[in-house]
């Protein structure tokens, strides 16, 4: 069973990934015929915080999960290209990264 920020990540990812997608919409609305900004400006703020949120929680679930330097920084790096964080999660999950937590390291005991 996936915990809470696994879940929150996971529904990060897809939603950048959805706000990427209404970002590149308004955009094609701002250069193309209409050359109406109101796109750009209504989905640029969301995009903005959905990348950061998405950032925040990989930070926290990496943590958590106990992921090496390496799969952290490619989830970081996933949040630049289009569509991409969905395509890391899908990874990861493959891979066993959003699966049970890592075990807790157990703390020494006196012998004695």
């Amino acid at each position: 069973m996936r915990d809470r920020w696994v879940r929150l990540f996971v529904a990060a990812a897809v939603a950048e990934a959805c706000s990427w997608a209404a970002l590149l919409a308004g955009m094609v609305v701002k250069y193309g015929p209409p050359r109406n900004e109101i796109g750009v400006h209504v989905f640029g703020p969301i995009h903005g915080a959905l990348f950061v949120a998405y950032g925040l929680l990989v930070l926290v679930v990496a943590r958590r999960r106990r992921w090496s330097l390496r799969h952290t920084g490619i989830a970081l790096v996933c949040a630049v290209p289009p569509f991409a964080t969905v395509l890391f999660e899908r990874w990861a999950r493959r891979r066993g990264l959003l699966g049970a937590p890592a075990p807790a390291e157990r703390p020494l005991t006196p012998v004695g």
